[in-house]
């Protein structure tokens, strides 16, 4: 009888394993065929996209991505973003992660408020907060500045820096740091030569997540800076549409140059970014 209610048990377990997966495909599925399908376009001739936008290319058009790199300054929009992205993503993790370790191990009253702060900072969304940039960047010579989209990217980058690390700094044992205090470490030794080497997998998730956040950010970027040579990789992709008339081939092999980048860096990193997460939510 045992034996008999463990194959049926096998046999239930099996059924919904295969369910599982095949919801997992056909989901991947759904994320993966617009990205193919947009390759494909990229690769054709406009001709070829307006009578059968769905069939494979005939012959590979190199020449889409040469023109949209050459003539449609990806390259110099590509190295402002780096620019603002790198930098957005030293000073949040500095900041964010010296504020998570105050929250999480300082026995103060005002590390709650000062996390309630930081969680309120989450639910702000950059509408808000628009006009009222734009109007004191503007008296303060900021606008047509790449400081002046670093400092919003810097600022709506520390809650979830902080959020994350806060979850890492807890999950480290009182141990180690009453160890380290009774070896003469200061609290600033025990930041920076114990709880940040352990908070690595914080730090790159907090960072990665970052970066492509600002990375694709477009709203900011569109409102302070009018400058074409200061403009942004989201923002130079604005400029493959035209008011009468679209050039899809360039614009789609525009689109594939700016998400290429992310792309690969999440199929990389992948399994280092759920651990990370589930670690800082879990003993957090």
């Amino acid at each position: 009888m045992k034996t008999n209610e463990l194959v049926k048990k096998k046999k239930q377990i099996t059924i919904v394993d295969v369910i599982i997966y095949l919801g997992l495909v056909i989901l991947a599925l759904i994320y993966l065929l617009p990205l193919l399908w947009m390759l494909s376009v990229s690769f054709k001739t406009n001709r070829e996209v307006l009578t059968n936008p769905f069939s494979i290319p005939q012959v590979l058009q190199l020449g889409n991505y040469i023109f949209s790199w050459v003539n449609g300054k990806l390259g110099l929009a590509t190295l402002n973003s780096m620019i603002v992205c790198t930098a957005a993503l030293f000073i949040s993790l500095l900041i964010g992660s010296m504020a998570a370790f105050a929250i999480a191990r300082m026995r103060l009253k005002i590390m709650r408020y000062l996390m309630q702060y930081f969680l309120i900072g989450m639910m702000v969304p950059v509408h808000c907060v628009l006009i009222p940039l734009f109007v004191r960047f503007s008296s303060w010579n900021l606008t047509n500045q790449l400081i002046g989209l670093i400092i919003p990217y810097i600022t709506f980058s520390l809650p979830i820096t902080v959020f994350l690390m806060v979850g890492f700094f807890k999950s480290m044992p009182n141990e180690l740091l009453e160890a380290a205090c009774i070896d003469g470490c200061s609290i600033y030794g025990c930041f920076i030569r114990i709880c940040l080497p352990l908070a690595r997998v914080g730090m790159f998730v907090a960072g990665l997540m970052t970066f492509i956040g600002n990375w694709n950010e477009l709203l900011l970027a569109m409102v302070f800076i009018s400058d074409n040579l200061k403009k942004t990789l989201p923002v130079t992709l604005t400029f493959f549409v035209g008011p009468y008339a679209t050039n899809y081939v360039q614009m789609f092999a525009a689109i594939i140059i700016a998400i290429a980048p992310t792309v690969v860096v999440y199929s990389i990193f992948s399994n280092q970014i759920v651990d990370g997460l589930t670690t800082g939510a879990v003993k957090g």
